[in-house]
């Protein structure tokens, strides 16, 4: 049987997920945690943030928005908060550093006891979105592969005795929630995993191997448990986000999509969103390998660097992009968040907006309009 036509919109500017916390919600959030600040109260002061995250994106030209994920700690809190079974602080510490050899670790969760979903992960984020404003819009969300980061053998075994286990346990909730966003009427989903990147770096895959996990095993692992999450939803679009880190304009990993681009081929991802800021990332030529009814989204506009890229600049790699993909499967977004962590990123909130305006209007004038396409369902 000949699967039917269903119409997507293929939008030409993206932004991959986080924006900037305002000082007023850093602030209060503090305060809520110290227990200075009743439910209702806070929730109002993330609803404020949320509006002016919405406000921004929009008059800046964006086609697709985000809630800027200013409700969660980091760009995988909605996880640790909604599902009952880590330690938040207590896994393995990786070290992130910039171009100076400077250093910062963070410290990120293990799972200790069996995972219970106490709330859905998302739908407050995507719900409250859809009544503000009739822009499309999408919702972000960890993926299993980069949750696998959080079982380690010494501290999970008492709570799952092999990582398979725990991750069926994952799976499970990650696939739940995308059956909830859809329900609730959510038509793109982003899925962000940046540590497949680590399986490009010789350290970071031995730190794998030290915790109980084959890395090369993973990425099969993985691309199978990301295929199990999004499922066969005709309409729905799901991407997927890959970086090599973002935490205070620091990264973990460097190295080209080379070694993993059977991601690109083997999972049912309709968007590629990938990080191309900068020499880290490696070349294009990676992007023959992106099947021909997929859209590569790229991360031409850092969002680690206060520095404004120029149009013409981003026009000339979008050219160089498009021997390896054709133009009309490319789209331009920044690199990653601007705010994967709660602290934010080395840049300011008029560079935030710079940048963009600038991908907003190179889109437009590479690209006119977004139009809708027919793909098979």
């Amino acid at each position: 049987m000949i699967a039917p036509f269903v119409e997507v919109v293929v939008y030409r500017s993206d932004v991959v997920g986080s924006l900037l916390r305002p000082a007023y919600l850093k602030e209060a959030r503090d305060q809520f945690a110290a227990g200075k600040l009743a439910d209702a109260t806070f929730k109002k002061i993330e609803d404020r943030a949320v509006d002016e995250c919405i406000d921004l994106q929009i008059l800046a030209g964006m086609e697709v928005i985000t809630d800027g994920e200013v409700r969660r700690y980091a760009f995988y809190g909605h996880l640790i908060d909604a599902v009952e079974g880590f330690d938040k602080y207590g896994g393995w510490a990786i070290p992130f550093r910039d171009e100076k050899g400077e250093q910062l670790v963070l410290p990120r969760p293990v799972v200790v006891s069996k995972l219970r979903r106490k709330r859905p992960l998302c739908a407050e984020e995507f719900t409250y979105v859809r009544a503000r404003t009739k822009h499309p819009a999408k919702t972000t969300m960890i993926s299993a592969q980069q949750a696998a980061a959080y079982y380690d053998s010494r501290k999970s075994t008492g709570a799952y005795a092999t990582v398979d286990a725990y991750l069926a346990d994952l799976v499970d909730i990650l696939r739940d929630e995308v059956d909830e966003l859809i329900r609730l009427g959510c038509t793109y989903i982003q899925i962000d995993s940046p540590q497949y990147t680590a399986l490009l770096d010789p350290d970071l895959r031995e730190g794998y191997r030290q915790r109980g996990n084959d890395p090369d095993r993973l990425l099969d692992l993985s691309i199978e448990m990301d295929n199990a999450v999004i499922g066969d939803h005709p309409g729905i679009t799901f991407g997927l986000h890959l970086c090599r880190g973002n935490n205070q304009s620091k990264f973990y990993a460097a190295g080209d999509y080379g070694p993993i681009t059977k991601i690109f081929r083997n999972t049912k991802f309709q968007r590629f969103l990938l990080e191309y800021d900068d020499e880290r990332s490696g070349g294009f030529e990676p992007l023959r390998q992106v099947p021909e009814d997929r859209t590569v989204v790229l991360g031409l506009v850092s969002s680690k660097r206060p520095a404004l890229e120029s149009k013409d600049e981003l026009k000339q790699r979008i050219e160089a992009a498009s021997a390896f993909v054709a133009l009309e499967r490319l789209a331009l977004s920044p690199q990653c968040g601007f705010a994967s962590t709660m602290e934010g990123n080395a840049v300011t909130a008029a560079d935030q907006e710079a940048k963009l305006r600038l991908v907003a209007e190179t889109a437009q004038e590479v690209w006119g309009r977004s139009v809708p396409l027919a793909r098979r369902a």
